[in-house]
């Protein structure tokens, strides 16, 4: 007879791992727990949303699942998520970050912790010669994002988690832009995987969210701590619209992957395109790394122009089908330029360091023909002054 001993794949997680709590009335999907209050003694251990919802029972189980971790807490946001983290930390610590970062953690870091005596020491973690810099330092935390946002570097995760390791340091990685579908960063030796789970894992641009997943009972204990103590949690509707949208999570995130590649290698020979970054592009720095480390190259493509703020802008407001706008991941197409919007925080002289220029665009690939896309970022090209 045959069994149902091996692991189930990972859309069937996905779409199983998040049903629950339907009663007596054989609903398919959950029902949305719009309460605030739990009565007391109930068998399943509620009793207030602050501190536990079936909805965020259901979309912690599944996140948890589907990053190969054993436990997860859902957040209102990914800078709540991150808030989360953060807050572990005390005055004299100091957290060892990749130098680029996401806008709102550089800002969070150096506008809201270090208030509180925490210090951010930056570092091109690509680089396997700065490695060492973590068992001299032995920091309270190392800060990783891969591919980084909005320069898509790739970070070798198992590589810094093992030397992390053996420094007895923690190591969280936003994992955000790739998704726990096309990397898992608690199976290459991470700590803490956090996601904005706004972005690809609900991919319908309808709700925010965050979350954090790790194998260490005692980070979990913090995470739980931190999501009552600080009213981190999110609403009971948006954690039934994040777990919606992860149970489509595989198939999106195929068809972003597919049709990023196809405009990155397009944009690649365009004459107006200076330069392009795509993990999975050949002429990727870390292309070797982000093969091996990563199932797809996921749907962000950056590509600068040689051009000015004004010109940058002027060319993204002549698109049709790719909206000007923060955020990404959802099925809709969204071209953001980093320097005015999401990296606007950071200041200039350091955006320029890392690479942020004024003719720099991060493309959020969406589920659009491909066809449709290419012909509207050809007009705008053509569009675009010299």
């Amino acid at each position: 007879m045959e069994t149902h001993d091996k692991q189930p794949g990972f859309s069937t997680r996905a779409v199983h791992e998040s049903c629950g709590f339907s009663g007596s009335t054989g609903a398919v999907m959950p029902p949305v727990f719009l309460t605030s209050t739990f009565a007391s003694g109930n068998p399943d251990g509620f009793d207030y949303t602050r501190s536990g919802n079936p909805n965020f029972r259901l979309l912690e189980r599944s996140a948890a699942s589907l990053e190969g971790g054993q436990y997860a807490t859902c957040f209102a946001s990914g800078v709540s998520a991150i808030t989360a983290v953060l807050s572990t930390l005390k005055q004299g610590d100091l957290v060892l970050a990749e130098e680029n970062l996401y806008g709102c953690t550089y800002r969070l870091l150096e506008r809201v912790m270090a208030k509180f005596g925490i210090q951010t020491r930056y570092v091109d973690m690509a680089r396997t010669e700065h490695w060492g810099i973590i068992k001299r330092l032995r920091p309270a935390l190392v800060w990783l994002e891969s591919p980084t946002n909005p320069l898509l570097k790739i970070v070798d995760i198992a590589g810094v988690s093992a030397v992390a390791r053996e420094a007895e340091v923690p190591v969280v990685v936003d994992n955000t832009f790739a998704s726990p579908y096309l990397q898992r960063p608690l199976e290459l030796g991470a700590t803490l995987s956090l996601s904005s789970t706004t972005k690809y894992i609900n991919g319908h641009s309808d709700s925010l969210g965050g979350v954090v997943v790790t194998n260490e009972a005692g980070w979990q204990e913090k995470m739980i701590f931190a999501q009552k103590a600080l009213g981190l949690q999110p609403g009971p509707f948006d954690a039934w619209l994040t777990a919606r949208g992860q149970r489509t999570l595989a198939l999106r995130m195929e068809r972003h992957c597919a049709t990023a590649l196809e405009l990155a290698r397009w944009l690649e020979t365009h004459p107006k395109v200076k330069l392009v970054r795509y993990p999975f592009l050949p002429s990727h720095p870390q292309y070797d790394l982000a093969r091996r480390q990563m199932r797809g190259g996921s749907g962000m493509v950056t590509f600068e122009l040689n051009s000015s703020v004004e010109q940058a802008l002027a060319f993204c407001r002549k698109l049709k089908y790719i909206t000007l706008a923060e955020s990404l991941g959802g099925v809709e197409s969204l071209i953001c330029h980093p320097a005015t919007m999401t990296h606007a925080s950071v200041p200039a002289e350091v955006r320029r360091q890392v690479g942020i220029g004024d003719g720099l665009l991060r493309l959020s690939v969406g589920l659009e023909d491909l066809e449709d896309l290419r012909a509207d970022l050809e007009c705008a090209l053509g569009a675009l002054q010299p």
